[in-house]
């Protein structure tokens, strides 16, 4: 630190606030390259037809712009209260190191058609592909928002 002839009060305060400063850069940026910080479960990838599902019935409006959606398991449908619901997802770990570096956000449109659900989160193809480089299960953190 340099001395800049201030009473030595001043000097721990300003080095107290950029230390301060420097701590919330550094969670903002943490945040923005881990993205998530939620719960752990498992992705995979689901194709057409995606109608009917069991939020919007046959209404191709229920699909967000971007196609980024999902089927859930039974642990997150909540008895249907998952409609509409949006969680941001990233990909951490799979057979033949799939992340792609970054985290989406998906809408709920549905619960997962198989009994048992193969994974937490069925992922739409487009959604599938924008978290892992390969087609098959992966692990994934993901968040309500």
């Amino acid at each position: 630190m340099i001395k800049v002839g201030k009473p030595k009060g001043q000097q721990v305060m300003r080095t107290s606030s950029m230390s301060a400063t420097f701590l919330v850069m550094y969670c903002v940026l943490l945040f923005d390259v881990v993205g998530v910080l939620g719960d752990v479960g498992t992705a995979a990838s689901y194709g057409p037809p995606y109608l009917p599902t069991r939020c919007g019935g046959y209404s191709e409006d229920q699909f967000p712009p971007g196609e980024l959606f999902a089927a859930v398991s039974d642990g997150l449908w909540d008895n249907g209260a998952s409609c509409g619901r949006k969680y941001r997802v990233r990909c951490i770990s799979g057979p033949k190191r799939p992340c792609k570096v970054r985290s989406i956000v998906v809408q709920v449109v549905d619960l997962c058609s198989h009994d048992p659900c193969p994974a937490t989160l069925q992922l739409s193809n487009k959604a599938f592909d924008a978290i892992s480089k390969i087609d098959t299960k992966v692990n994934v953190e993901y968040a309500r928002i």
